[in-house]
Order: structure tokens, then C-alpha cells, then sequence
């Protein structure tokens, strides 16, 4: 399976034009967007119509710029899904998220986020590869080093202790777009908002 996972676009829709080009190039089967679609809510309009218009499955959750109810919009909208708190399978691999972050205008606290995770994994526990998907980075991860502002969250770290994902796709710290690390056996990427393309 070939995805594109990216995060942080913060409603650049010359970019989402873009990333939705990308994607159609390169054939992915799935779009995986890590939060952040919108700046502080604003700039919603067609921030997923580029990537829907491929009719690839789009899956999304809010970042700490735009609330959970408006990524359910922006799902609706455009028969995305909005993985927050949710699972989705697709083959043998399995797909579950929390979005949000512990700072920010939208944020959620630390059981928040790891009880969203509990939730949607118990639906995806048996697929043979398992898929993580946040906004927030894990604490004690390299890419929290590059922000002396931004933390890393607590739930998420304990999530891949405790749920063992392949790969985690995060975003948030901007400056650490990009930069792959293992994590125990987790594979943790910050996508960044130029995207990645993922093959499973």
C-alpha cells in the first residue's frame, strides 16, 4: 500500500493543490492528513476538494488549529473520515488516531489523547500492520528537541509502549518536518507539510 501523509498545511490551498498533484503521480491508495488543515479555523474551503476530486480514501484529524467538530465537517464535507478516536482498516493494516495536541487554541489533555488511542486501537489490534496517527510528537523524541516551546505528549509516547504501532505519523513541530526515528520498533515520521510518500 502506497500512501501520502502530510500535516501542518495550515490552509495553504496552492499547496494542497500541490500535495493532491503528488498524490495522483505517485498512485497512493490512501491520503493521510495529520491535523492542522486550517489556520485557527480560517481558510476551510477547499482544503480537502483537491485531494477528494482523485477519489483516493482521505483520512483526517484536527490539529491545534481547528476543533474536532470542524474536521468532522470537513470529513462530511467531502466523505473523508476523521480519525480521531477512530480506526480504519484497508487490507491487513490498520489505521487509528487521536488528533489535537497538549498545547494550542484546540488543545486536549494527556488522558484525552491516550484514551482516544486505547479507543480506536482495540479495533485495529489484530491487523498485521498497525498505524498510528497523531497530531502531537512523542516526548522524548528527537523532533521535540528542535522547539524550545512546543512539547512532546506523554500519551503518545506511552501509546507506542503500550500498543506497539509500525508507524506513527505526527507533525506539529514544523522544524522537525521530515525527520524519521525509531522509537523502541516504531517507526515515528513527522510528515511535515511538503508530505511523504509511504510505502507498507
Amino acid at each position: 500500500m502506497k500512501i501520502l501523509a502530510a500535516s501542518d498545511i495550515h490552509g495553504d490551498l496552492s499547496l494542497v493543490k500541490k500535495l493532491a498533484e503528488k498524490a495522483d503521480k505517485e498512485n497512493v491508495d490512501l491520503i493521510v492528513l495529520c491535523g492542522d488543515l486550517t489556520h485557527f479555523e480560517q481558510s476551510t474551503e477547499g482544503i480537502i476538494g483537491p485531494f477528494a476530486k482523485l477519489n483516493k480514501k482521505v483520512i483526517l484529524i484536527p490539529g491545534n488549529h481547528e476543533s474536532v467538530a470542524t474536521a468532522d465537517f470537513l470529513a462530511d464535507l467531502y466523505g473523508a473520515l476523521n480519525l480521531h478516536g477512530y480506526s480504519y482498516k484497508l487490507s491487513d493494516i490498520g489505521l487509528f488516531g487521536c488528533g489535537s495536541a497538549n498545547i494550542g487554541p484546540f488543545q486536549i489533555s494527556e488522558n484525552e489523547i491516550f484514551d482516544s488511542l486505547k479507543k480506536s486501537y482495540k479495533y485495529i489490534k489484530d491487523s498485521k500492520k498497525k498505524i498510528m496517527v497523531t497530531h502531537v510528537h512523542p516526548k522524548g523524541s528527537a523532533m521535540e528537541k528542535l522547539s524550545d516551546f512546543i512539547p512532546g505528549s506523554n500519551a503518545v509516547t506511552k501509546a507506542i509502549n503500550q500498543f506497539k504501532p509500525d508507524l506513527l505519523l505526527c507533525g506539529h513541530v514544523h522544524e522537525a518536518a521530515g525527520i524519521e526515528e525509531k522509537i523502541n520498533n516504531t517507526l515515528v515520521m513527522n510528515v511535515g507539510r511538503l508530505g511523504k510518500i509511504i510505502e507498507i
